[in-house]
C-alpha cells in the first residue's frame, strides 16, 4: 500500500503566516518601547538613589538587580501624608465618575432619544466646547465658585456660606458634566433601537423609565468608557487643586508630587510614590480593556 505525502503548504498561506507573525512581533516590540517608562519607574522605585544613577548607563536600569528592597515606599508615608492623598483622590475620582455618567448619560438621552426643537444645536453647541482649552476660563471659573453658596454643618444647625474654595466640593461639581462624555453617549445611544422606545411608551413607560429600564442597561460598554475617560482627568488633576485648595488634608495625589522636590528630593521615593499614583490607572484601565474598546468602535458605527 502506498502512503500519500502531505500536500505542500500554498504560497499564499505562508505570506498569511508570514504577515501575521510580523504584525505580532511589531505589536510586542511596540508594547515593549511605551512599557519601559513604566517598567524603569517601578524597578527604580525599589533601588536606593545611587544604584538609580549607577545603572543609567546600561539595561540594568530596567532590570530588578541590586540592593532592592521597600525602604523607598515606607519613605513616601514617612514624608508625606500618602494615605491622605489616595483616600481624598480616591473619594474626589469616585464621585465624579457616579455623579458624571448620571448627568451626562441623562443629558444625552434627552438629545439622542427625545424630540425637541433646537436639539442639534444644543448639541453642536456642546460639542464646540471640547474646542476651549481648560486653562482660557480656570480663572473666571475660579472667580465663579468662589461666589456660590454652599450649606455647612454646624452641630445641629444648617449654615448658608459663600465661596466653594478649600472644598471638596469645589474638586468634584465642576467637572461632572463633560462634553466628551455626553457626545459619547449620545452616538451609543443613536445604535440603540429606537422601537424599543416606542413599545415602552405603549407599556406606559415614562422618559426615564426607558432610560433607566432599557437604554442604559445595553449601554455598559458606553458606561465603562465613560467611567474612565472621567476619572483619569480626575484622577491626573494637579492645576485645578494647586488654585483652589489650600488645606493639605483636602489635597489629592498629584499636588504631593511637589512635596519631594523640596529640600533634598530623593529620586527612589519619587519613583516609589509615582508608582503607587500609576498602578490603580493601569489595573483600572486593564479591567475595562474590552468594553473600552467596544464602546470607542461602537461610537463610530451610527450617528
Amino acid at each position: 500500500m502506498t502512503s500519500v505525502s502531505p500536500a505542500p503548504a500554498r504560497p499564499g498561506r505562508q505570506r498569511s503566516l508570514l504577515r501575521s507573525l510580523t504584525v505580532q512581533a511589531a505589536r510586542i516590540a511596540l508594547a515593549l518601547f511605551f512599557a519601559f517608562p513604566i517598567v524603569f519607574m517601578l524597578v527604580s522605585s525599589l533601588k536606593p538613589d545611587q544604584q538609580i544613577f549607577g545603572d543609567l548607563d546600561g539595561v540594568k536600569a530596567f532590570l530588578p538587580v541590586g540592593h532592592l528592597s521597600l525602604d523607598n515606599y515606607s519613605g513616601v508615608f514617612d514624608r508625606v501624608p500618602a494615605a491622605r492623598f489616595l483616600l481624598n483622590s480616591i473619594g474626589i475620582s469616585a464621585v465624579t465618575v457616579v455623579l458624571g455618567i448620571f448627568v451626562n448619560s441623562l443629558a444625552a438621552f434627552a438629545l439622542s432619544r427625545m424630540r425637541w426643537r433646537g436639539k442639534k444645536i444644543v448639541l453642536a453647541a456642546v460639542i464646540a466646547t471640547l474646542i476651549v482649552p481648560f486653562e482660557t476660563f480656570a480663572l473666571p471659573l475660579v472667580w465663579w465658585v468662589n461666589q456660590l453658596p454652599w450649606l455647612q454643618v454646624n452641630g445641629f444647625h444648617l449654615t448658608l456660606i459663600e465661596g466653594w474654595l478649600d472644598t471638596y466640593q469645589v474638586q468634584i461639581l465642576p467637572f461632572v458634566a463633560n462634553a466628551f462624555s455626553i457626545f459619547l453617549f449620545h452616538q451609543y445611544f443613536q445604535s440603540i433601537p429606537k422601537e424599543l422606545d416606542e413599545a415602552a411608551v405603549i407599556d406606559g413607560a415614562s422618559w426615564f423609565g426607558i432610560y433607566r429600564r432599557i437604554v442604559m442597561p445595553l449601554s455598559g460598554p458606553a458606561i465603562a468608557t465613560v467611567a474612565i475617560l472621567t476619572f483619569l482627568p480626575a484622577w491626573n488633576s494637579y492645576l485645578w487643586p494647586l488654585m483652589v485648595v489650600q488645606s493639605e488634608n483636602l489635597r489629592p495625589v498629584m499636588v504631593g508630587i511637589q512635596y519631594f522636590f523640596q529640600l533634598n528630593p530623593s529620586w527612589g521615593q519619587i519613583m516609589a510614590y509615582s508608582s503607587m499614583i500609576t498602578v490603580p490607572v493601569l489595573a483600572l484601565f486593564v479591567a475595562f480593556q474590552r468594553v473600552f474598546v467596544s464602546s470607542i468602535a461602537s461610537s463610530g458605527v451610527k450617528g
